[in-house]
């Protein structure tokens, strides 16, 4: 009965996409038979969940657009996910979204299974942000960074095999502090016993990661926190951009936009100078698009270049 529960649940969270699945397909994702995929589905229409069948070589199941439906359902990646992206929110600044994403993730963290929540809890507590972070597009399974949290939080050293920009692959023995979501990227803050020093670490080049069950007394970070550590030490070898612009707007309006990402300094006119450093140059196109006002980049001349393609391109869409 806990299997059927599970897989009638797990059926749930796919039709919660309100795509249409084909029977195949639901039935590989969820391992079964179509018969049983059959039953599962009818079981869901007895507790007031309206799934519309389609037969036909394009038919399938999905749920009924705008129906009433009973509480959302999520597995343990989609809650870990949405906790990240509302913590983002909680430390926004000005963008109005603060309190609503706070008050929110308060509600979410009480509802989760006690197991999900202190794993949850541990990434809330363990995880330091920039006034310029956004949220992160990096590919980072959830189950690694509550996986990171926790060992964080307990104070355990951990092995893992890192992937070092240029390449090189090795393996490293710390103890981890923190977790820094930065820009778009996820870090690990920790102490290298092996370089016997304080190092970043990219959690998407950490693999095969293994708490040895060594507990460490925690050592002084060198820098005010762990956030401001990786911002220093990623800037210090950056070899992105550093983009500046004007915008036709007052200070107020572009601070509230898109004010944590960038610095912001009012010029005369209810004019607004803003500089931002960046490792692409496609981020800075979206951000001034955020901003909804007339804009003149005065550096760097490859953003220019950049931006008349984009122009071109959506040009063409239209």
């Amino acid at each position: 009965m806990a299997d059927t529960s599970a897989r009638t649940l797990r059926l749930l969270s796919l039709l919660q996409t309100h795509r249409s699945w084909s029977g195949t397909e639901l039935a590989e994702r969820l391992r079964v038979s179509a018969r049983t995929l059959r039953r599962d589905i009818d079981r869901l229409r007895e507790l007031g969940y309206p799934v519309d069948a389609r037969p036909g070589v394009d038919g399938g199941y999905q749920l009924a657009a705008g129906a009433a439906m009973p509480p959302l359902v999520l597995d343990d990646d989609e809650a870990v996910a949405i906790t990240v992206c509302l913590q983002a929110g909680s430390q926004g600044a000005g963008d109005g979204l603060a309190e609503p994403s706070v008050r929110a993730l308060g509600k979410l963290v009480t509802v989760l299974p006690t197991r999900l929540r202190r794993r949850v809890d541990a990434l809330r507590a363990m995880t330091e942000s920039t006034a310029w972070t956004a949220v992160p597009l990096s590919d980072v399974d959830p189950a690694v960074l509550t996986d990171l949290a926790l060992t964080c939080r307990r104070e355990e050293r951990l092995t893992f095999t890192y992937t070092a920009a240029d390449g090189r692959i090795s393996t490293r023995e710390v103890e981890p502090h923190r977790l820094v979501s930065l820009g778009r990227r996820w870090y690990l803050v920790a102490y290298d016993l092996t370089r016997h020093d304080w190092r970043t670490f990219r959690v998407d080049r950490l693999t095969a990661s293994t708490t040895i069950g060594t507990r460490f007394r925690p050592r002084p970070l060198p820098a005010p926190d762990a956030a401001t550590f990786v911002h220093n030490a990623i800037g210090a070898r950056r070899s992105g951009y550093t983009v500046t612009a004007e915008i036709e707007a007052p200070a107020i309006d572009i601070h509230a936009r898109i004010g944590r990402w960038c610095t912001v300094t009012a010029l005369p006119a209810d004019r607004t100078h803003i500089e931002m450093t960046a490792d692409t140059l496609d981020w800075p196109i979206l951000l001034l698009g955020r901003a909804e006002a007339e804009f003149q980049i005065l550096s760097p001349p490859e953003l220019v270049t950049q931006l008349r393609e984009w122009g071109t391109r959506f040009a063409r869409a239209t």
